[in-house]
């Protein structure tokens, strides 16, 4: 009986996973985005005839990015599916982030991917915090991999006096990204003073001095 009802199980797992599997497959080759088209749940596909190498072909994260214009002391450079038309309906994409001594990249989470990041140089102080607020954080060294579950809370800090930067893959050819201090105090239109101030446990007097260091978002 238990072989049978294992039997069933495996089979209408199989049926389920194959149903599935085909809906989400693709049905060409490839759907290189037309940038300037709408956009709504990612970009209509470009006539083939204008493809070219360079719609799958991007070099700017081949060299460190300047973090001298960056308030915290990083930079990010996606190579995402506005830099690389042809990751359209491929659901990937990578960034490269490189920290000044000390550089921040700041608490935020990405809406649509779960992140991997491999260290390309120097050491980093990484982490998330699940839902239950518990932090889950380690500091990495160069060649190490250390993984961020989708939509949680994370950041990367270099602690040091060296300059560090890491490469990131995504499973999202457009991943998202919110920063949690512009989103809640650059707003546009801005959350209400005494709706933070009760949030965060502060005056309005404090969340009118935060929010000066955000400006509002156009």
């Amino acid at each position: 009986m238990a072989t049978s009802m294992t039997y069933l199980f495996l089979t209408v797992f199989l049926v389920a996973a194959h149903t599935a599997f085909a809906e989400t497959t693709m049905l060409q080759d490839l759907c290189v985005a037309d940038l300037k088209g709408p956009k709504v749940n990612g970009y209509p596909c470009k006539d083939p005839s204008q493809i070219t190498p360079e719609d799958f072909y991007f070099v700017g994260i081949a060299q460190a990015a300047s973090t001298s214009n960056s308030s915290m002391g990083s930079t990010v450079t996606g190579a995402n599916v506005e830099k690389i038309p042809g990751l359209n309906t491929m659901g990937v994409s990578i960034s490269r982030i490189d920290y000044s001594p000390g550089g921040l990249n700041p608490p935020h989470l990405h809406p649509r991917a779960s992140e991997a990041i491999f260290v390309l140089e120097g050491r980093i102080f990484v982490g998330f915090l699940t839902t239950t607020g518990k932090l889950i954080s380690k500091y990495l060294n160069k060649g190490d991999v250390f993984v961020f579950p989708r939509a949680l809370l994370h950041f990367q800090q270099n602690p040091n006096n060296a300059p560090a930067s890491v490469i990131a893959a995504f499973d999202s050819q457009l991943p998202g990204t919110q920063v949690v201090g512009p989103s809640l105090f650059g707003s546009n239109p801005p959350i209400p003073d005494e709706l933070l101030a009760k949030a965060f446990g502060m005056g309005p007097q404090e969340i009118q001095k935060v929010k000066g260091k955000f400006p509002p978002k156009k």
